[in-house]
């Protein structure tokens, strides 16, 4: 069966025997239109399911009343972050469209710039991006709030949370329960959240007076692969460490199935930190202590303070760092003799 072809303006105005003028006229509700025939066309619009372009509404009022939300890929941060955006949208008069770079986002120019450009003017009145990894203004005309920026603040307003407080947490809990051999699965190089948990890390050992074994850190960047296979370097050794932090929780979950795999036991043989709290930490065996980012008021302050942007109204604070907390599960036990 051939697809059916879209419904344009010119055929609601055949169908309710107006010009298009007039259903120019209902569908912006503007004068000069009589309740009988506004109610006509109204009644042929809902029946022939006829929906305004996006870019002919653009060029027309300059405005969509929609909001971009550009992500590198669509994984568990960037699923949590989108709910609280969905929850900030509400009530708004704004839609949400979700443009994900699918994970190819190797270009050195920044997928960011090439995304925004498609979409800005025409088809969204701003955009939400999820940790870019370039310093961008926007694009003239396009507000553009950052999330968890790879260069940490920039001159555009970004929303994160504190990810260095967030790493020391993690390592003070680990100290706290006799661990001294601490490991560290780290985050992506390039990103600035990941260098600060890193540094919370180094921090908090210095403050304990333990030297950090350089052999001990080993890359993470938030890939499960990456991850499992430093894991398992690291538990194979004679010397192995007692404990790790790693950077997020799919690189701990991915630490604790490496420790599974060579016969090790968490939290008994080894203890597991991640970052992040997303819904999986609760769920895998054993369930995950970690420190908990509010990913999903992350979200929701984005959309609020970009909506603030489009709509002209005072933006309030344009850099906003939200609090980080440990939460305690089974993954982590004290060190025993």
């Amino acid at each position: 069966m051939p697809p059916r072809s879209r419904v344009t303006i010119k055929d609601v105005a055949a169908q309710a025997g107006v010009s298009v003028a007039t259903v120019s006229k209902v569908l912006n509700q503007r004068y000069g239109v009589s309740a009988e025939t506004f109610a006509r066309v109204t009644a042929v619009i809902k029946d022939l399911g006829y929906e305004a372009s996006l870019v002919a509404q653009s060029l027309r009022n300059h405005r969509t009343n929609v909001i971009g939300i550009l992500v590198a890929d669509i994984e568990p941060f960037s699923t949590e972050l989108l709910k609280g955006a969905a929850d900030a949208i509400r009530g708004t008069g704004f839609e949400l469209v979700v443009y994900s770079a699918g994970g190819r986002t190797g270009d050195p120019h920044g997928w960011e710039q090439r995304y925004l450009t498609r979409l800005s003017g025409t088809l969204v009145d701003g955009a939400v991006l999820v940790t870019p990894a370039v310093d961008l203004e926007g694009l003239p005309g396009t507000p553009v709030v950052a999330v968890d920026p790879h260069t940490g603040r920039a001159a555009l307003p970004t929303v994160d949370s504190d990810n260095l407080h967030g790493g020391r947490l993690a390592t003070e809990h680990l100290l706290e329960l006799g661990h001294r051999r601490i490991g560290l699965l780290t985050g992506r190089e390039d990103l600035k959240s990941a260098q600060q948990r890193e540094t919370g890390y180094r921090g908090a050992l210095a403050s304990a007076g333990v030297a950090v074994d350089e052999t001990l850190v080993r890359r993470g960047d938030y890939d499960a692969d990456v991850a499992a296979a430093s894991a398992r370097y690291l538990l194979s050794r004679p010397d192995r460490p007692t404990a790790i932090f790693a950077a997020n929780d799919i690189t701990a979950i991915a630490a604790i199935d490496a420790a599974r795999e060579l016969g090790l036991r968490v939290p008994e043989d080894l203890s597991v930190v991640g970052f992040d709290n997303i819904p999986e930490s609760a769920l895998c065996t054993p369930p995950l202590s970690t420190v908990q980012q509010p990913i999903r008021e992350m979200g929701h302050r984005a959309v609020e303070l970009l909506v603030r942007l489009i709509n002209g109204t005072e933006p309030g604070e344009t850099h906003i760092t939200l609090g980080t907390e440990l939460v305690v599960r089974q993954s982590t036990r004290p060190l025993t003799p």
